[in-house]
């Protein structure tokens, strides 16, 4: 890692970033030319693939040694290697795209030694950047903000019953897993006296990068997932740790997840971290088999 200019890399992701979100911002897809990768709620366009071939051509003339990690390339049984590793979702919120919803994004994040470094993420839609490197910080550019330092405020204790809460259904709509996730919504919004968290509300925004984002922002206190992949994630992770958050495993009692373990919650900045996260998995409602193996 000594040897690599972390800087230099993020300001390369950067330009990279803004470039593919021409392309995305010029595309005109929609639900009936959108592809199925598993089923109807787990989409591919044109765009995630040519948004993925431009970025893939821009790495490999500048940082060939690097290897590479990305959505629509990825093969099942490719695994996360300790080498440096440009870790890509060209579009996160392809579902999102193809119904004119704006809240996309680019995410570019470089792991060394299966640990997220560098992370750039871009909604080309109104212009909002936000990246961080690993000890230097993470930060927001956008219309109304010139490279502000993250956090955007300063964090208030963290408190499950005034939380807003991220989460997503995925694109697994039956099984163990997706009863795991019914239930802790559930859980979650439920008032005290059915046993609930009674948060303030929970979000599904159809992105996992840009809800990373939020929490590091303090926009959201928490985001509770499982079934994303380390592309998803990985340029998120650093983001918020630089702004003092923490991820987790959605799992009760991991506090070392892997960034392609696909289960995480993320949680922002603030007095009460470790008692918030432990009151959060207390109403998780079983233990979710995705990214176990065996």
């Amino acid at each position: 890692m000594s040897d690599i200019n972390l800087q230099e890399v993020h300001d390369f992701l950067v330009d990279v970033a803004k470039q593919a979100g021409e392309v995305i911002t010029a595309a005109r897809p929609s639900t009936t030319a959108a592809g199925e990768k598993k089923n109807s709620v787990d989409l591919v366009t044109e765009t995630d693939q040519a948004t993925e071939r431009l970025i893939t051509d821009l790495v490999r003339k500048s940082y060939p040694h690097f290897e590479f990690m990305g959505e629509e390339t990825y093969k099942p049984g490719d695994k996360l290697t300790n080498s440096p590793t440009l870790i890509v979702d060209p579009v996160d919120g392809t579902t999102n795209l193809v119904h004119r919803y704006p809240y996309i994004s680019v995410s570019l994040g470089l792991a060394i030694n299966r640990k997220p470094v560098v992370g750039v993420i871009y909604n080309p839609f109104n212009k909002t950047l936000f990246s961080g490197i690993k000890g230097k910080g993470s930060f927001l550019s956008d219309p109304f903000h010139d490279h502000v330092r993250l956090p955007l405020k300063e964090p208030e204790p963290l408190t499950l019953d005034k939380a807003l809460v991220a989460v997503e259904w995925g694109s697994d709509r039956a099984g163990h897993d997706y009863d795991v996730k019914v239930k802790t919504f559930r859980n979650l919004c439920a008032s005290a006296e059915e046993g609930g968290a009674i948060v303030h509300g929970i979000r599904s925004f159809g992105s996992a990068a840009l809800n990373l984002c939020g929490v590091a922002a303090g926009h959201l206190d928490a985001y509770w997932e499982a079934g994303c992949w380390a592309w998803d994630v990985c340029a998120g992770w650093v983001i918020l740790e630089e702004a003092g958050g923490q991820i987790v495993d959605a799992n009760k009692g991991n506090w070392q997840p892997e960034v392609d373990g696909r289960r995480y919650l993320a949680v922002r900045k603030g007095e009460r971290q470790n008692a918030f996260i432990e009151e959060l998995w207390g109403h998780v409602a079983g233990d979710l088999q995705v990214g176990i193996e065996g």
